[in-house]
């Protein structure tokens, strides 16, 4: 059966009625969009809650709460995974979500608009670009750790405002024993799984590495 968005639900059962609408709704949009700008694989389009909105939400998970105020970057952002979802779930957190590909930045605002999210700011740019500071930089396996670090190195705020330092939150899957070796970061690997129970999830990790 394929999941609907009552997994989000499931794992997140203090939603706000906005919360909710919002999380329901981007079956609808991304299924319009995505017929006019390819940003999921149509294969995947019948998983969007399990392998895309469950999945970004998977920093919800390993963090809690982000405090008040705090400002994420979501590089590579694709048609807006991780940062939308992120952006429902957090309503007080300013989100700036970027990525090279000028036609997926326009469905993540055509999305954002459509949702009524204000705390979204989308652009078509490279992170190595951005002249600004960040709590948190999330992405989702854009590439390799150690690759991914050089272009966020300095985009971090020097203070911290969270339960955790500052730092990158990384999802991936798979072995990343010599990926975490060859970027030489402080790197703390969070099972998904200790979360999600299906099957999905059992190699797919948080990548948390304080900066």
């Amino acid at each position: 059966m394929t999941p609907s968005v009552d997994i989000i639900y499931k794992y997140f059962p203090d939603l706000t009625v906005i919360q909710k609408e919002q999380f329901a709704q981007l079956a609808e949009l991304y299924s319009y969009w995505n017929n006019q700008i390819n940003v999921v694989s149509r294969k995947d389009m019948d998983s969007l809650y399990l392998h895309h909105v469950l999945h970004s939400l998977g920093i919800a998970k390993f963090i809690g709460k982000f405090q008040t105020g705090s400002r994420i970057l979501d590089v590579g952002t694709g048609g807006g995974f991780p940062g939308i979802p992120l952006a429902i779930m957090f309503p007080d957190v300013h989100f700036h979500l970027v990525d090279s590909i000028g036609k997926k930045i326009k469905v993540v605002r055509e999305i954002s608009n459509a949702l009524g999210l204000k705390n979204i700011e989308a652009d078509h740019i490279r992170a190595e670009q951005l002249d600004y500071t960040y709590d948190f930089v999330v992405s989702r396996a854009v590439t390799r750790l150690g690759d991914f670090t050089t272009w966020i190195r300095n985009k971090f705020e020097k203070q911290d405002k969270n339960a955790i330092p500052n730092g990158i939150l990384y999802l991936k899957g798979g072995d990343l024993q010599d990926e975490i070796k060859e970027s030489k970061l402080k790197v703390e690997l969070h099972a998904l799984a200790d979360y999600f129970e299906e099957d999905f999830f059992l190699t797919k990790y948080v990548l948390y590495a304080p900066m």
